[in-house]
């Protein structure tokens, strides 16, 4: 596996962990859709948040959270309603993003909720 893939799916792992520990029931990891894949669904009291996990080894480009553009966006919106019909489920969504940045040997995590908006 390339060095980057597994880098993502280490952030994937803290993100879980992350939510996990801040209240959140996992209810799907890499949840796929047609041509989305969803990386973490979660659900808190009433509010599915739809999770974005974006890590990088360093900032020299930009945040790890610059790296979610529009089209992206759009699949996740199209996925995630499929996921909250499917699963006939009366909730509020909301899309998230965790930004976890490798410094040294140590991660930080930042999670960013209503990270963007849809229309």
């Amino acid at each position: 596996m390339a060095e980057h893939n597994e880098l993502g799916k280490i952030g994937e792992q803290i993100a879980a962990t992350f939510l996990q520990k801040s209240g959140y029931q996992i209810l799907e990891t890499n949840w796929v859709f047609q041509k989305a894949e969803v990386d973490i669904i979660a659900k808190k009291g009433n509010v599915l948040a739809v999770i974005e996990v974006k890590t990088r080894s360093s900032s020299d480009f930009g945040l790890p959270q610059d790296f979610v553009g529009q089209k992206k966006i759009q699949l996740l919106v199209k996925a995630v309603n499929e996921f909250v019909i499917a699963n006939d489920l009366e909730v509020e969504v909301r899309f998230d993003i965790i930004a976890i940045s490798k410094k040294g040997n140590e991660f930080e995590t930042n999670h960013l909720e209503n990270a963007f908006y849809y229309f």
